[in-house]
């Protein structure tokens, strides 16, 4: 039973739960990973363009957070630091499958002639969310990769310039870029059908939610430790 007073745990701050988690709370890494399940995954899959994949990732981004907690200092948030994990080893990941395959990583900026997939169905016969928010994602899947994790971590995540610079590890000034060249990427009449959609793009549904905490708490919660409520 809590003490009188006691804050409920998912009121608490991630730098709060982060510090009980070292002190020895493991079960209460749970409520990081709920919190920051659905920015991890988009993050991933915008490098990856695989949802599989980006699962994948964001375990072994769960694990690796778990690992190095003391390494977390505070210099910038929880939430920053655990998404340039995610983003790190999404960009090994395809670096080493760019490798096994004979490809190289190329910078988007060096690459002004990349294009949209063709044209899909008749945009008039569009008239549900739904079919525009696939229309939406086909054309971001088709941007480059460094456009690519730039517009969904600002556009759909809806982090600030200085988060997804810091997330991406690059600088603001070449955020505002990417992001300026990402959209005029996007055709204006897709962009413009999309309207209040972006943010429901590549959503984290809870059953693979379900999935990466059971993955991860099981490897890092001792057996008879109990799950947070």
């Amino acid at each position: 039973m809590e003490r009188a007073g006691a804050v409920e745990p998912r009121a608490l701050a991630d730098e709060e739960i982060v510090r009980r988690v070292k002190a020895g709370e493991t079960a209460l890494f749970e409520l990081l990973m709920r919190r920051h399940n659905q920015r991890l995954f988009r993050a991933a899959r915008a490098i990856l363009r695989d949802d599989d994949e980006a699962e994948d990732v964001m375990q072994q981004a769960y694990l690796n957070a778990y690992a190095h907690l003391d390494q977390f200092a505070g210099r910038a948030s929880f939430a920053t630091w655990l998404t340039r994990i995610a983003v790190h080893e999404a960009s090994a990941r395809l670096r080493r499958r760019r490798s096994a395959e004979g490809e190289t990583m190329r910078d988007p900026d060096d690459d002004p002639a990349a294009s949209l997939p063709a044209r899909g169905p008749d945009p008039e016969a569009q008239l549900l969310a739904d079919e525009v928010r696939r229309l939406l994602e086909a054309a971001i899947d088709a941007l480059p990769e460094g456009y690519r994790s730039a517009f969904v971590l600002r556009e759909v995540e809806g982090l600030d310039t200085a988060d997804t610079a810091a997330s991406l590890g690059i600088s603001e000034d070449l955020v505002k870029t990417r992001l300026h060249r990402a959209r005029a990427r996007l055709r204006e009449e897709l962009y413009r059908r999309a309207g209040g959609q972006i943010a429901s793009a590549f959503s984290f549904h809870l059953a693979r939610c379900d999935r990466v905490v059971a993955a991860v708490m099981g490897r890092i919660r001792p057996p008879a430790e109990a799950v947070v409520h």
